[in-house]
């Protein structure tokens, strides 16, 4: 599984972004073209952040199997729900449930100014997401993960 991720805090236009890469509302399978030609990428994508829809990192990667695709495009807040930050942990740690379950975490958009201290070859930081025209920030997204 080829994982491409958004993370930022409230308000950075998370879901925004991923509505306007994907045309998906909240959750759907989606056919993206890879900028660099071949086959189109199924891809799962999930608008909403999810610890902002207490998901845990494992109920996700479940969820993500059954959907029956090769590639999933989600969002995550940086840091812990307050709520519940034993469950709902910061992006860091769901990165590493991913990887543990054997996806590849292909590359990552930081909205705003709080990346939690990800760090990762392929990450790129979208200081002005949360100010500047949506589909500003959705087209510099989309260069940076290689889609169309």
């Amino acid at each position: 599984m080829d994982a491409f991720v958004i993370i930022g805090n409230a308000n950075t236009r998370k879901s925004s972004v991923v509505r306007s890469l994907t045309g998906c509302f909240n959750r759907s399978l989606r056919d993206i073209q890879p900028a660099a030609g071949g086959r189109p990428r199924r891809v799962y994508a999930r608008a909403r952040a999810l610890q902002f829809t207490n998901t845990r990192p494992a109920d996700f990667v479940a969820e993500v199997s059954a959907a029956r695709c090769d590639t999933v495009l989600v969002c995550l807040t940086p840091d812990a729900n307050p709520i519940d930050p034993d469950r709902l942990p910061g992006a860091d740690s769901y990165l590493a449930q991913f990887r543990a379950a054997g996806w590849a975490v292909k590359s990552i958009a930081v909205l705003g100014q709080n990346g939690g201290g990800v760090r990762a070859p392929r990450l790129r930081q979208f200081p002005y997401a949360s100010t500047e025209p949506i589909n500003v920030t959705a087209q510099a997204v989309r260069a940076h993960f290689g889609w169309r």
